[in-house]
């Protein structure tokens, strides 16, 4: 790809970012060559299909914050109660980064199939991030016996959803640092075994 190509695609998932922060209930490839500069012709040139640019915009986020800088420490745990803590932290600081992005994709996900494909693909990631802490606990033997890596893989992804963030911050007040603190107490509680 050459540079100007480069520079353009950039430029595509930059304004497609900012689009989609600005509330926009619906973001159209023309909404978007026009935001760029660019023919919709040459939008499709670099994106042939929304969803590849919906998905493609989610993962340019990710990598201009830098998520694989936050989920080092995860990675690098040595105890699955740590990889837990870590993952969360992570996880849980990134969201209030990413609101404004998951609020225009949720709000287009009933009627739009490449909102939904976007936005399936960022939870399913998240969910990886899930299954890797859930291992690392079952690995310890941490884990509840009464848990499969799968349920508490769908515990876990449900207590780190963007709605139980905005239920907890947004609704009841709470500060980042409480939602942090207790969403690791609930999940430790709900997930190890006792000791």
């Amino acid at each position: 790809m050459s540079r100007d190509s480069s520079a353009t695609r950039a430029r595509i998932l930059d304004c497609t970012w900012n689009l989609l922060e600005s509330g926009d209930k619906k973001v159209r490839m023309a909404d978007v060559a026009k935001a760029v500069g660019v023919s919709r012709q040459a939008l499709y040139l670099h994106f042939p299909t929304r969803a590849e640019l919906l998905i493609a915009t989610t993962r340019h986020i990710d990598s201009v914050k830098n998520v694989d800088a936050r989920l080092a420490e995860s990675r690098a745990a040595t105890s699955g109660r740590e990889r837990l803590e870590a993952f969360i932290s992570a996880w849980g600081g990134y969201i209030p980064e990413i609101h404004g992005v998951s609020v225009a994709l949720r709000s287009m996900y009933d009627n739009d199939a490449e909102a939904e494909e976007a936005w399936n693909d960022r939870m399913q990631a998240v969910r990886h991030g899930c299954v890797a802490a859930v291992a690392a606990l079952a690995s310890d033997k941490m884990l509840r016996p009464d848990l499969n890596v799968e349920v508490a893989t769908d515990l876990l992804w449900t207590l780190l959803s963007v709605e139980n963030w905005e239920r907890l911050v947004r609704d009841c007040g709470w500060s980042q640092a409480e939602y942090e603190r207790h969403i690791k107490r609930l999940s430790e509680a709900a997930l190890l075994a006792k000791d």
